[in-house]
């Protein structure tokens, strides 16, 4: 058994899951376990701090709109999607941006041994992959990270798209990033990668990387800040409160 506690919740209104998040949060500040909540939601778009009015999309397809107390900017979760809430502790010698980095790492390890390559791209959060000029496909998201941080443990987490339905992302711009596309483990393999089948990968990876013991880094992408941006951000909210 690992050092982390996980919770597998199966498919959850992400409001239900929102105030879950709270009561572990007040948990784990209290001393409890460092959890991991691991689920799936129907159907939602999320709004991070930095998310601005044009960036919300004009047909949500039905799905709500949620504005949410975690940094970054407007994404999707839906059925087919792994999410993770890590709500741990950072020891005083972990910052929060290295926390994110560890986050990203096993993802990017993930995505590996399920024999997609991935890595970070400096000035943007998250997992992808490297644009192919020879097929001419872009640079393509397969993971999304969004942190908040309060009484040093941490908050919401990541989404790793295993079978997601790609088309919700053609209803905005995800993470307010245009000039680039969004792609699934499934659309990468051709064949359905389940989040059953992905979920105990991402979890062995986490309990590496969130041992807080030196690792490796995979080496990133060539630098690409957000358009209209010259400096690199990282998705976090509240990170000294």
């Amino acid at each position: 058994m690992g050092r982390l506690q996980y919770r597998h919740l199966g498919r959850v209104e992400y409001r239900d899951a929102w105030e879950l998040q709270r009561q572990v949060h007040a948990d784990v500040v209290a001393g409890s376990p460092d959890t991991v909540l691991m689920l799936e939601h129907p159907p939602v778009f999320t709004a991070g701090k930095r998310t601005t009015p044009d960036e919300r999309p004009a047909d949500t397809g039905g799905a709500e709109v949620i504005d949410v107390d975690r940094g970054g900017k407007i994404t999707f979760h839906g059925p087919g999607q792994l999410v993770g809430y890590p709500i741990v502790r950072l020891p005083d010698h972990v910052l929060v941006v290295d926390f994110v980095r560890r986050i990203e790492e096993a993802l990017i390890g993930a995505c590996d041994e399920l024999g997609v390559a991935t890595a970070r791209v400096p000035g943007r959060s998250g997992v992808w992959l490297r644009s192919d000029p020879t097929t001419g496909r872009a640079e393509r998201k397969i993971g999304a990270l969004g942190i908040r941080v309060s009484r040093g443990v941490t908050m919401h987490g990541f989404a790793l798209n295993c079978d997601v339905d790609l088309s919700w992302y053609d209803r905005f711009v995800p993470c307010g990033i245009a000039d680039a596309g969004v792609t699934s483990l499934s659309a990468e393999l051709g064949r359905q990668v389940s989040t059953d089948e992905v979920t105990p990968v991402v979890e062995a990876h986490l309990e590496r990387l969130l041992a807080w013991t030196p690792y490796d880094a995979t080496p990133d992408y060539e630098a690409r800040p957000e358009p209209g941006r010259d400096r690199l951000r990282v998705p976090v909210l509240n990170p000294l409160a």
